[in-house]
């Protein structure tokens, strides 16, 4: 790492999470002079969204074009599991009827790409599939399981060190501690000629952006559209804001760290339960929701128990009113309450008899923090003003490390096929992605 600022670099990234630094390491293979690839963050490595990332890998989602980039994504984790602090345990989706036939279309399409993946159906078989897993297994009304044998989760901060010692193997220069305050822009276009920092200025002839929740204060700077037209399936058109934000709610139980283990002894799947089912508090037995709810769990990254957390809501501001900073567990305003911590130790409850009276070891850690979601809430990967490179996840980033590798590519002149579906264009050309039953704006 490096607190001094360079001149110029033939690409600058700002950012230095998992789509920054993966984009970094893909081109440093190819600029290798020094300081040709220069990444600059206003804190650290990790500090961000990837720092306080669940963790979680997987290729749960109903649009196609998600499903074969996250197929991609989960063969870049699986190529170097050590150095990625990857875990590859499988992913379960667990789902009551009014989900079965989206789980349906998204197992035959995980064929179809070569996905390896097990579809149950029908109450009772899901109930002995589950408790073939788990014995304790109890949650009633669900009548699909998708069984994702790849996919899994990694520790977070351990991860996104290991893609920065890889970029930086190949002479990619990290200045953090840095923090971007404008552009320059060339005397006969818009294209981006140098990044403003409060270290100096720093030329270059490419910029890639990927600052996840932050990219709304990029997208200021560059004095991008506030608002986006977009074109609905009849033809007729709406003009949404750019950008919503959402709170992303997660939490730790404080049981030991082989709680969540499996019949057989070993880690256990990612555990992602949707449900219609009332669900009613462990504590006392009162109803906490009739409508669908939805959590995930997973043993934490740090061994202290079990991670997970429920849908998210969004933040009922505009988005250039949310305070981002500070980000996470920092944050005075975004914080996980008693409310969530009930709901999602309940949620565990009705899922597995050994987390009933165990809602007293909740302990409060980082939240999810929040999501800068797209009018669609998926990705944005596309060119702005000629040479502005624009990683706009959505929430998706962190198991999206192969996206650095297309990234680079793309800069490097070879269009990829995986990113063609997420240009900024797609908006006024009414071709959005396809939605599903899923509690969870991303599914």
């Amino acid at each position: 790492m490096s607190d001094k600022l360079p001149n110029k670099a033939k690409v600058v990234i700002i950012g230095a999470g998992i789509h920054g630094l993966s984009t970094a390491w893909h081109l440093s293979k190819k600029y290798k002079k020094e300081n040709d690839v220069v990444v600059i963050d206003k804190a650290k490595v990790a500090s961000g969204a990837s720092g306080i990332a669940c963790g979680v890998i997987r290729n749960n989602y109903f649009q196609p074009s998600m499903r074969e980039l996250m197929a991609h994504s989960v063969s870049v984790w699986e190529s170097n599991p050590i150095d990625f602090h990857y875990k590859p345990v499988g992913y379960l989706q667990i789902s009551p009827e009014v989900m079965r036939k989206d789980v349906s279309t998204i197992f035959e399409q995980q064929k179809n790409i070569g996905y390896k993946s097990e579809l149950i159906e029908g109450e009772k078989d899901c109930m002995k599939y589950m408790k073939n897993i788990f014995d304790d297994w109890q949650a009633k009304g669900i009548t699909s399981v998708l069984h994702e044998k790849k996919g899994g989760y990694a520790f977070n901060k351990a991860s996104i060190e290991g893609i920065a010692k890889k970029a930086q193997s190949h002479g990619t220069k990290i200045v953090t501690d840095t923090k971007v305050t404008g552009f320059k822009r060339g005397s006969n276009s818009k294209a981006v000629t140098g990044v403003i920092t409060d270290k100096g200025i720093i030329d270059c002839e490419q910029v890639v952006v990927g600052v996840g929740p932050w990219v709304r204060d990029i997208w200021n700077m560059l004095e991008l559209p506030q608002e986006v037209v977009i074109r609905n399936k009849d033809n007729t058109k709406q003009k949404v804001p750019m950008w919503k934000y959402w709170f992303l709610q997660e939490g730790v139980l404080g049981v030991d760290g082989d709680y969540l283990k499996t019949n057989d002894g070993n880690l256990p799947p990612v555990t992602h339960v949707d449900s219609t089912a009332p669900l009613y508090s462990d504590k006392d037995g009162s109803l906490i929701t009739e409508k669908m709810w939805g959590i995930y769990y997973k043993p934490d990254i740090d061994g202290l128990g079990v991670q997970g957390g429920t849908s998210p809501y969004i933040v009922d501001a505009h988005f250039n009113d949310v305070q981002v900073d500070p980000y996470g567990i920092e944050s005075p305003e975004y914080q996980t309450d008693e409310k969530f911590s009930e709901m999602w130790c309940s949620a565990l409850a009705h899922c597995q008899k050994r987390f009933e009276g165990k809602s007293g070891l909740y302990r409060k850690g980082p939240s999810g923090g929040l999501g800068c979601m797209t009018p669609d809430s998926f990705p944005i990967f596309d060119r702005f003003f000629e040479n502005v490179y624009m990683i706009a996840d959505a929430n998706h980033g962190y198991k999206m490390i192969g996206v650095g590798e297309l990234v680079a590519k793309e800069i490097l002149g070879t269009e990829s096929d995986l990113l063609k579906p997420f240009r900024f264009n797609r908006y006024e050309k009414g071709e959005l992605h396809p939605t599903s039953n899923s509690p969870f704006p991303w599914s």
